[in-house]
């Protein structure tokens, strides 16, 4: 039964709450789960302290048992210190879309030049 740290969709419509949660992670989003572990509300200005709340300790515990945090709750983990999150580097993601077009034609071409050229220079 692998467990997942991950967030529930609670609210209404266009008022998202998010329910933190330990679950199967087999089970639904919004689904069956195990034990709440806290909230965050996205609506609340970053500033206020109620905009997310964990039990940190009951976090920890279920860590240890081997249950495996979502990459948004990884967030707020590494930013209270309970987890490290590791770097993620796209360099493609930087480039627009015709700039990495443009490239993949010109390389392209470079590789369909050099074989041609390369053939008849060892003949």
């Amino acid at each position: 039964m692998p467990l997942v740290i991950r967030m529930a969709r609670a609210g209404t419509k266009k008022r998202p709450f998010y329910h933190i949660v330990l679950a199967d992670s087999r089970s639904p989003r919004d689904g069956r789960f195990i034990e709440r572990l806290g909230y965050f509300n996205p609506l609340l200005p970053k500033e206020k302290t109620e905009r997310l709340k964990l039990d940190l300790d009951k976090v920890q515990a279920w860590m240890k048992k081997g249950a495996q945090p979502s990459d948004r709750v990884l967030r707020f983990l590494d930013e209270a210190g309970v987890a490290k999150r590791p770097k993620r580097n796209n360099p493609q993601k930087a480039i627009p879309r015709k700039e990495r077009k443009a490239k993949a034609e010109e390389a392209a071409k470079a590789a369909g030049a050099a074989p041609a050229a390369a053939a008849p220079a060892a003949s």
